[in-house]
């Protein structure tokens, strides 16, 4: 990319800081450990030595010789420390990989490749045995001679390497279509993809291959931008960038990324509409494009939408990521002990979480309960509050704004606990009821909620009642400071579990309602949520939810709190809903009904962002599922157990022989067991001793 085709204002986020060397001393102290053959009193690396032992790698014989060859310059099937030394010295250069490709093919060591030592190492990859290129047809010829005798440098077979890959792709095209019509099926798409692009799919990717044709053919043009699509994704990114300046999370439109991408001219408005296409099939918004309409000009896409089609770049392998901690290697590996301690770091976010959803809504949690406690049908005189409006002026009015807060201190103290179990228990029980495809049924997310609302019970039943106790206490006027420890002495344990029956009755329909809402109203949003899209999602959940389950509410304000002189008194669920019907009318079991919306929709939109961003910041691969509504990039940037005599330029040699794969789409093949890595004779000696 030129220097007129980057914006200015875009960081490069992407490339990689070049290593510093290591030092002699250092690199001979790891040499020695692993080399194995001893040559006239000099330790010499066997390809067995550096291949399975020191890189780690389990290629079969063939690929282990070929891989071991890019150090051995000499060619002589050893490799000495100098040639060990000068591999990761190369290693360090900003054109590594494609010095690395080169002396993997440079099978003589002459600094040129032939056409016979192309052929040769071509026809060990997997790319030759799905792909039957003509290896002696018009582009060989352009870059061999058309004799095939012409030797070519280390730049043009940099050149060469990069247009060979797509060429295989376009002599798969016109090997499937055999009309010679310009067009191939959905089918013969995947399987091409699947086949030659395999490494730039995202998982993503790959499930909607047939999708985002909608069955239909597949012309020429469409499969040229598709691929030129995958491998300009980074060049999408800074595309995307510089139309937000910098903004991550802010929605762009497919017009607004067409103007932008009108700077650089490798962009085609045909890959602008695929990628939104795309992003719009992977993400089921229900926008589809054909080759007769356009994609819906209202569509926009975030940066996390990106992420989902971006092939993960072999550089990013060589920087360790240290955001991210895993307690075990493998789901297989979580014992009893792991599993609980995943519910406890749950359980700590949850609380975290609970308690920031709770101190943004009080205020309105308050008005709710003064005006589920207001008796219309009492022969006690006038109603003190003719709206919820109306009830948070005279509260501000004679209570001061503080008034707004009272019972703050109780509920921060309960709702911690209370939203930390019911998020946890949620969290656990989809875990178990989710198959191995990461597919949870209806019922299931149904079970999961009702399970999360009726545990909650123990903490939510103690902490309402004291907090409602408070609430109300500010009606009284010249009445005595009510205290929060003093309603839990006069309560008394089982008196902190009045109106269990209706919590249950609340609680548990709330969550069966609730958190199935939610996921799919965030997964209707977007496969990456971005924070103002998982507040979004909370709050609309919270609608239905808050609404449908305001009678038990009413019922159990009436039971928890202390009627005063005058006031109909309650035995029972059963007993308050007979007499609030025959007193109040049925309206009367919907009262609050705006206020408890209106706080509760808020409090689990903010409750459930900061637990769900909390989960990004902090997370912690405990080997079970990922958070729903996680950054799904996340899932490709696992941390790989590093080798700690991967040092200077050998933290890059793995990310280099990824990089041949995923660059070039040439891998070798590999043994599918575990292999035993060899072992130098004076281990062994020492192993047979002990």
């Amino acid at each position: 990319m030129g220097a007129e085709d980057k914006p200015s204002n875009v960081e490069d986020e992407e490339s990689p800081s070049y290593l510093k060397r290591a030092s002699t001393e250092k690199l001979r102290e790891i040499f020695q450990k692993y080399a194995t053959q001893d040559v006239n009193g000099e330790l010499h690396m066997t390809s067995d030595d550096f291949v399975r032992g020191f890189l780690g790698q389990s290629y079969n014989e063939d690929s282990v010789k070929l891989l071991a060859g890019i150090a051995d310059t000499s060619k002589d099937g050893l490799i000495s420390f100098a040639e060990f030394q000068a591999f990761e010295g190369m290693l360090c250069t900003p054109d590594a990989l494609y010095k690395t490709a080169f002396q993997l093919f440079d099978r003589n060591g002459n600094g040129s490749v032939t056409y016979s030592e192309f052929v040769d190492v071509f026809k060990k990859t997997d790319l030759h045995a799905k792909i039957p290129f003509k290896l002696d047809g018009p582009f060989i010829q352009l870059y061999f001679g058309k004799d095939r005798q012409r030797a070519i440098s280390y730049v043009e077979f940099a050149q060469f390497l990069h247009d060979f890959h797509e060429e295989c792709a376009l002599e798969a095209f016109r090997m499937k279509d055999t009309s010679g019509s310009g067009f191939i099926s959905a089918l013969d798409f995947q399987d091409i993809m699947l086949n030659v692009k395999k490494h730039l799919l995202t998982g993503e990717v790959k499930d909607n291959l047939v999708a985002v044709t909608e069955g239909h053919k597949v012309s020429f043009p469409y499969f040229m931008a598709f691929n030129s699509l995958l491998n300009n994704m980074e060049l999408i990114k800074r595309v995307y960038l510089s139309a937000t300046a910098n903004n991550r999370m802010e929605p762009v439109t497919k017009e607004v990324m067409l103007h932008s991408a009108q700077t650089m001219s490798q962009i085609t408005p045909l890959e602008i509409d695929i990628l939104f296409q795309l992003t719009s099939t992977i993400n089921q918004t229900g926008v589809w494009w054909t080759r007769k309409k356009v994609v819906d000009t209202n569509r926009r896409i975030v940066y996390g939408d990106l992420s989902n089609i971006a092939p993960e770049h072999y550089t990013k392998h060589i920087t360790h990521r240290l955001a991210e901690i895993r307690a075990v290697e493998s789901p297989a590996d979580r014992s009893i002990w792991i599993q609980l301690l995943e519910s406890s770091y749950r359980f700590t976010l949850g609380s975290v979480a609970g308690a920031v959803g709770a101190t943004a809504v009080y205020p309105i949690d308050l008005v709710k309960t003064r005006m589920q406690n207001q008796r219309t049908g009492s022969f006690i005189g006038e109603v003190a509050y003719r709206n919820s409006w109306d009830c948070c002026k005279k509260v501000i009015r004679h209570e001061g704004f503080l008034g707004l807060y009272r019972g703050l201190v109780p509920q921060l103290l309960g709702v911690a606990p209370e939203k930390a179990i019911k998020l946890t228990v949620n969290d656990l029980v989809r875990d178990k009821l989710t198959d191995k495809q990461g597919q949870i049924p209806r019922w299931a997310e149904i079970l999961a909620g009702a399970c999360a609302g009726g545990s909650q019970v123990i903490f939510t039943n103690p902490l309402e009642i004291v907090k409602i106790r408070l609430q109300v206490a500010g009606e009284i006027a010249g009445g005595a400071k009510v205290r929060a420890w003093n309603v839990v002495r006069e309560l008394g344990l089982f008196g902190l579990y009045k109106g269990a029956r209706a919590c249950l009755l609340r609680d548990v329909p709330f969550s069966a309602i609730y958190f199935p809402v939610y996921a799919h109203t965030k997964a209707a949003f977007a496969g990456y949520n971005h924070p103002m899209s998982l507040l979004a999602a909370g709050a609309i959940s919270g609608i239905p939810a808050a609404s449908l389950v305001t009678p038990a509410d009413v019922i159990k304000t009436r039971l928890q709190v202390v009627a005063r002189s005058g006031q109909t008194t309650y035995t029972g669920v059963l007993d308050a809903a007979r007499k609030i019907m025959a007193e109040e009318g049925p309206r009367a079991f919907w009262k609050g009904t705006t206020a408890r919306v209106f706080r509760s929709s808020p409090q689990f939109g903010v409750t459930l962002v900061t637990y769900e961003l909390l989960q990004r910041m902090l997370y912690v691969d405990f080997g079970g599922s990922r958070p729903a509504g996680s950054d799904v990039a996340a899932a490709k940037q696992e941390l790989t157990k590093v080798n700690p005599d991967h040092i200077g330029g050998y933290q890059a040699a793995l990310p280099m022989l990824n990089g041949i794969e995923t660059k070039f789409g040439l891998s070798l093949p590999r043994f599918s067991s575990n292999l035993k890595l060899p072992v130098k004779p004076q281990q062994q000696q020492q192993t047979q001793a002990s």
